[in-house]
């Protein structure tokens, strides 16, 4: 596919994706109806699960929280400089706000939940 990318004008949003398609006639297979071109079904689950991606975010949260931490116990004893204790503390600030916008959008989405009728 990076072969078939000679200029930035293949890349425009006019021409769509299908100008970045290989044409070597060997790598071209029959049209399946109800394939995706990867040759699986609709709905089929080819990557992570929602509770991996949640847990992925969850652990990584910790980790930036922890080293926030341990970078401002680094700033307290001298071993860090101002501008790297509050960047990590900025960084934690955001998780943080990221994780609560999901837990209140969770929550918000099971509260819907419970009041549809069955």
């Amino acid at each position: 596919m990076i072969d078939s990318v000679t200029n930035v004008s293949s890349l425009s949003l006019t021409k769509g994706l299908g100008s970045l398609v290989e044409t070597d006639k060997s790598s071209q297979t029959q049209a399946v109806p109800g394939l995706t071109m990867d040759g699986t079904t609709p709905g089929t689950q080819t990557g992570q699960s929602f509770a991996d991606v949640m847990g992925s975010m969850a652990t990584d949260a910790l980790g930036s929280l922890k080293q926030a931490e341990s970078m401002s116990f680094d700033g307290i004893t001298g071993k860090a400089n101002t501008r790297e204790v509050v960047d990590a503390v900025l960084n934690a600030e955001q998780t943080l706000q990221t994780a609560l916008a999901f837990r209140d959008k969770i929550v918000s989405a099971y509260l819907e939940i419970t009041k549809m009728q069955i």
